[in-house]
C-alpha cells in the first residue's frame, strides 16, 4: 500500500442512474479499469443513486424533498445500488465494503480518527471502499448534504493523490452549456482562483443534491489540502487520461503547501461551538503563525469549554478555525486562548 497511490472516484446520480435505472455498463467499465491499475493504485469510490433508485422502486415521481421520504427512497436504494457494486466488481475478483458515514463520525476528533483508521485498513487489504452519505440515520444538521463534499472529506482521510468527480458533463465551463452554445471547457485552474469562485453561480446545471457549484466547493477543500481535483464526464478512456496525469475535463490544480490531518479535520470536520472575535492586531499576528492570545479578543458570542471548536473572525468574516485551550468564563483572561497548533488558517 505504502508505494501506491490513492485516488478516489465520486460518481454522480447522472452518471449512474438513467430513468430510475443502473448504468450497468458505467459499473463494469470502472470495475474494469480499475483491476486494470490495482497494481500501482488504490482506489475508493463515493457512489451516489440510491435515492434516485428507490424513489423509482418505490413509484415517486419526481426526487422526494421531506427527509422522511427521502430516508425511505434512500435505504431502499442503498441495497439495490452496493448489490449492483458487489455482483459487477465480484466478476472481476475485486473485493468492495459498504461505508455509510454521517457528518458526526466527521464532527467527533475520536470518531473521526476510527473512520480514518478503518478506510486506511480497508485499503491495506486490498478492499475498495464504496461510499456514500447514511441518509436513513442523518438529520438536517449531521448532514453532508451532497456527496461532493464527501467525496472532499473523504479524499483528505485517505490522503489521496487525486480526487475524480465524474458527471454528465465535460468539465467546467467559462459559461452555463446550458444556455450559451459558446461554452468552452476549462482546462485548469487554481483552488483559489477568483476565477473559481466566480464559476459559482453559473454552474448550477445537472440533477441530484449536488450541482456543479458544490463540484467547485469540493474542488477548493481538496486543493487546500493540497489534493488536485479532475472534474471529467465517464468514459474508460477519460478515467485512464486522468489517472495518467494527461490532460481532459478540468483539472483543479492544488496547493503546494502540505497540512497535518489535525488542521484538516479543524477546518473541514470539527463542528463550532463559538465565534471569537478578534482585533486586526491578532489576525495580522495569526497570518505570521503565531498563536491566538486573549489579548487580541474582542468578543465572543458564546460561552465555549476547553477543547470545543471555535471559529476566528476579523471584519465580520471567518478567517480561521481552532480548539480552544482555555474556557470561555477563564477568570484570567491571560495568556493563549489556540495555540498555533491547533489552529488554521482559512
Amino acid at each position: 500500500m505504502k508505494n501506491k497511490r490513492t485516488v478516489v472516484v465520486k460518481i454522480g446520480t447522472t452518471s449512474l442512474i438513467k430513468e430510475g435505472k443502473l448504468m450497468e455498463n458505467i459499473l463494469v467499465s470502472l470495475a474494469q479499469k480499475i483491476k486494470d491499475l490495482r497494481e500501482s493504485h488504490n482506489f475508493v469510490i463515493v457512489t451516489s443513486g440510491a435515492v434516485s433508485l428507490g424513489a423509482h422502486e418505490l413509484g415517486y415521481q419526481s426526487r422526494p424533498t421531506s427527509m422522511k421520504k427521502l430516508q425511505v427512497a434512500s435505504s431502499v436504494g442503498q441495497i439495490r445500488l452496493i448489490n449492483e457494486y458487489q455482483a459487477i466488481f465480484s466478476k472481476y475478483k475485486l473485493k468492495i465494503a459498504q461505508v455509510l458515514i454521517t457528518k458526526n463520525l466527521i464532527d467527533d476528533r475520536e470518531q473521526f480518527i476510527n473512520t480514518t483508521q478503518a478506510l486506511n485498513e480497508l485499503l491495506s487489504q486490498n478492499i475498495i471502499p464504496v461510499i456514500n452519505e447514511n441518509d436513513i440515520v442523518a438529520t438536517e444538521e449531521l448532514k453532508f448534504g451532497d456527496n461532493d463534499r464527501l467525496s472532499a472529506i473523504v479524499s483528505i482521510i485517505v490522503n489521496a493523490s487525486k480526487l475524480l468527480i465524474v458527471t454528465n458533463k465535460e468539465g467546467l465551463y467559462d459559461f452555463n452549456p446550458d444556455k450559451n452554445s459558446e461554452a468552452k471547457v476549462i482546462d485548469f485552474i487554481q483552488y483559489d482562483s477568483s476565477q473559481l469562485t466566480d464559476l459559482i453561480p453559473i454552474s448550477e446545471h445537472g440533477e441530484g443534491q449536488g450541482g456543479f457549484s458544490t463540484k467547485i466547493m469540493a474542488a477548493q477543500m481538496a486543493g487546500f489540502s493540497g489534493i488536485p481535483t479532475q472534474i471529467i464526464s465517464w468514459s474508460e478512456k477519460n478515467i485512464s487520461k486522468a489517472i495518467n496525469g494527461e490532460q481532459v475535463g478540468t483539472l483543479i490544480l492544488e496547493s503546494e503547501n502540505k497540512i497535518r490531518l489535525k488542521k484538516l479535520w479543524i477546518a473541514y470536520g470539527m463542528r463550532p461551538i463559538a465565534r471569537v472575535i478578534v482585533d486586526e492586531g491578532a489576525y495580522l499576528a495569526l497570518k505570521n503563525d503565531a498563536s491566538l492570545l486573549f489579548s487580541g479578543v474582542i468578543d465572543i458570542d458564546k460561552k465555549f469549554n476547553i477543547n470545543d471548536g471555535l471559529e476566528i473572525v476579523f471584519d465580520e468574516n471567518v478567517v480561521a478555525k481552532g480548539l480552544a485551550k482555555t474556557a470561555s468564563d477563564d477568570k484570567t483572561k491571560n495568556g493563549i486562548l489556540i495555540h498555533k497548533d491547533d489552529l488554521i488558517i482559512l
